[in-house]
Parts: structure tokens; sequence; C-alpha cells
């Protein structure tokens, strides 16, 4: 089959969060035709193959493309966590993602190829018909999938299946047709939890859950994580303010526990994990009423009634359903130039927020040059892990931020964009409390960010 040239200034290889927001961006402030291929049926990413009752983690507002808001921006009204941000479903995300590509295609700008898959060296095949595409040399390369996350529905358990045990992903709790005796839920993440909520909510016992647990996590007071200025930067003032005085990681993130931002499920536990997702007070409630908890380490192999692990092994119910809650998620590759001749690698930016971090490059990238200059406005940032990783972690995103925000353009261009989450609004009416905030972050970042920086050994750290 002949191979055909795409007519594309840009092509973006993968359709979910991050592709979606630099496309949005960069096309929002440059006149610019972009092609964008991803394997999947359709725009969205993970979201399509998530398990159905997901919620994101953070509030709606923080997640999406820059020029359209998720959802209506609303405080929830009732519920658990009234007065907090609404925060979408699996289904309204992907959802948004459709009318999103519908908007993006009907600009005359973007074309969007699914099931597509790019082969690299300026290949493009379909996974369907075969249909081959070649990308011109004057057509820059987007990596939007460097960070995809691995999830349950796509990876097979990381450990061993006896035929005759009964192990499923997330996915699938959903379509069980009768009650076991016992449930096992394998994973220490936010997936895991979503698992052992869910499972709560709907009349399991507490008792019926055993939920093993490599390593125990921190997760931050949704509460504090708002798009709410003075709230936002009151929590990053007062993360500051810990960091200056803290001895150690884990002091550190035991003075966050004492200030309300960091939570931990176990107090009798110093966690280890820090990917640091969010998490309400009521959540941890009611995690703290399973008692079942096995902590050997990794799972290594399931059969009909145990559990083993290396050195140890715990009996269970015959009939015992696995939850598969254990895929990697989110990845922790290498930090990269996110500019490099043979590509754009698409990043965090800020820490902890993907998706602004991927509008910004689009839109430096719109608006600037010289790779240099967009390398130096827009240092990558890296995920969280362990504590000293989420230490590193809100170095790096602070210097970025401080690169950043000295453009007047791009600080007002923020400043507009929702996913931002330290943003004031134009208009904002202001307040005390944001006067306050202010006032304290100012006080108490630079010495806290020096302390984070000595915890975490950034001075040594070099960009691969």
């Amino acid at each position: 089959m002949t191979a055909r040239t795409m007519d594309a200034d840009y092509l973006v290889v993968g359709a979910g969060a991050m592709g979606m927001a630099f496309t949005d961006a960069l096309t929002d402030h440059a006149d610019v035709r972009v092609a964008v291929v991803d394997r999947r049926h359709s725009v969205g990413g993970h979201w399509l193959e998530a398990y159905p009752f997901v919620q994101l983690h953070q509030a709606s507002a923080f997640y999406g493309v820059p020029s359209t808001l998720l959802g209506g921006g609303q405080l929830q009204q009732r519920g658990p966590e009234e007065g907090l941000q609404e925060r979408a479903s699996q289904a309204a995300i992907c959802e948004y993602y459709a009318r999103a590509l519908d908007r993006l295609v009907e600009s005359g700008r973007v074309e969007f190829h699914p099931a597509t898959e790019y082969l690299g060296d300026r290949t493009v095949v379909s996974r369907v018909s075969g249909r081959r595409w070649e990308v011109p040399e004057r057509c820059r390369v987007v990596d939007a999938h460097y960070l995809a996350p691995s999830i349950p529905a796509e990876k097979p358990p990381p450990f061993a299946v006896d035929g005759e045990a009964r192990v499923i992903p997330v996915n699938s709790l959903v379509r069980l047709d009768h009650a076991p005796r016992q449930y096992v839920v394998v994973g220490s993440g936010k997936t895991a939890t979503d698992a052992c909520i869910w499972l709560l909510a709907r009349g399991v016992d507490a008792d019926a859950i055993c939920w093993v647990r490599p390593r125990d996590p921190w997760m931050m007071n949704r509460a504090v994580v708002q798009p709410d200025p003075a709230i936002f930067l009151g929590m990053v003032a007062d993360t500051m303010h810990v960091a200056e005085r803290a001895a150690s990681l884990d002091g550190l993130f035991l003075g966050l526990e004492d200030a309300g931002i960091m939570l931990r499920i176990d107090r009798s536990v110093v966690p280890t994990m820090a990917k640091a997702p969010t998490l309400a007070t009521w959540e941890l409630e009611r995690l703290r009423t399973l008692e079942n908890v096995v902590r050997h380490g990794h799972l290594r192999s399931v059969e009909r009634g145990r559990l083993a692990f290396d050195g140890a092994s715990v009996a269970v119910a015959q009939d015992t359903v696995v939850v598969h809650c254990a895929a990697d998620g989110l990845k922790y590759p290498p930090l990269v130039p996110v500019w490099r001749p043979e590509e754009i690698t698409l990043q965090a930016i800020r820490s902890g927020f993907p998706c602004f971090g991927a509008a910004l490059v689009g839109y430096v990238e719109a608006t600037r040059d010289e790779d240099a200059e967009k390398n130096r406005l827009c240092p990558p940032t890296p995920y969280g892990n362990s504590t000293e990783d989420w230490a590193r972690m809100t170095v790096l995103g602070a210097r970025a931020a401080q690169s950043f925000s000295a453009e007047p353009d791009i600080q007002e261009w923020a400043s507009r964009v929702a996913l931002n989450p330290a943003r004031v609004a134009p208009g904002h009416p202001g307040s005390a409390a944001l006067d306050d905030a202010r006032d304290r972050l100012a006080a108490h970042a630079p010495a806290g960010i020096a302390r984070l920086a000595e915890l975490a050994g950034v001075a040594t750290l070099r960009q691969g």
C-alpha cells in the first residue's frame, strides 16, 4: 500500500489529557495544522478504559484543555464533599474530550486519526486498514505519551495466578454476579482506595476486605487543593512554612499532616510512598475501618485460598475475589528537555498538574521561536513517588513557575486558564485571606524551597 504524506505542521502522538491540552493551546495561538494520532478508538487516553466508578481525584477545573472548563466549576451542594469543587466522572470526562475534539476538528486545522500507531522514523500506520502515512520533515513530532499511565484494565497482574484462583481487574468489580466470602484488594494507590471505598459503599463488611498494601501512601487533603487562590496559595504557604523547619523528610510529612495538608491511613505507620493524590477526610475515615491490612511487600503469586509473598504467605477464603489494582500507574522516565531536535516531549511543568504543563508548552511553542528559550521557560518537573521524589518535584515545580511567571504574556495567559491552580483570575475581588496567603508565601517560600532542595538533594540533580 502506497504511503500518503500528511499535510501537517505538527504530529501529536497520543490523544490523552496532555496531547489534547497541548493541541488546544497551540491551535488557539498559532495558525498551524495539527494531526493527532492515537492507538485507541477515540480521544481521552486511559479514561476510555478506566473503571466506571472512578472520578478525578482533583477538582474538575484542574483537568482538561485550556479553552474549555471541564464541568460547571460549581461547588458540590450535598454529600460528604459539600463545599468542595465538583469532580468529574469517567463518563463525563470521555464526553468532554469528545466535544473538545469536535471543536478542534471543526476549526479546520486539526485532524484526528484513531486506532493509528506512530512507528517512529516519521511513519504512521492505521491499526485497522493498514494505511500508511509519511510525516514531512517540516512537521514537528510531539510525544504526548511519554508519561502515559498504566492501568489494570490494560496490564496483567504483576504476580503469578494459579488457574483456580479468581483474579479480576478493578474494572470487573461492577460485573460480579455473586458475592464471595472475601475480597482481596491489591495495591497501595488511588485505584486501590477507590476499590475499597466502592466495596464498602455497597455494603461489603469491612472484615470481608483484605487490603494488600506493599507501601503505605501519603495523600493530600482534597479540601486544601481547590481552585480558590486563597485556599491553594494558603496551602502552598503552609507547606513552605513547614518545610523551612523540617529536620528530615519524615519530619516534613508529619509536619504537613499536622498542618492539615497530608493524610495517612494508618497513623501507626510512617508512609514511604508519596505520589500524593488527593483524598477527602470522609474517604480517610472509611478506609480506616479496614483492619485486615497485609504488609509483606509485593504479592508474588495467588492460588486458591492463599497469597504468597517473599518469605510469607497468607490464607484467604477459598472463593476469594482478588482485585487487581497494582498497575504501576504514573510513569517515572528520566527528565529530558521538552524541546529537542527530534521531537517535543510533553512533561509536567508545574508540579502535580500535567494538563496545565502541556497547555503551557503549547502556548510557548506558539509564541516563541528559539528552542533554547522555550526550554528555559518550561523546565520539566517529575512526578512524586517516594517522599524524596515529592520534595524534588516541589522544588523543580517552584523553579519552573518562577521561570514562566516572569514573562508578562505567559503570566497573563496563565491567569485566564483554569488549569493553573495558582492563578488569580482577572477581576478576582480579592480578600483578606488571599492577602494573608500571599504575604505568608512571600515570607516562607525562599527558606522553604531551600530546605526542600537540601532534603531532596536537588543540587546534585542533572537532567538526562
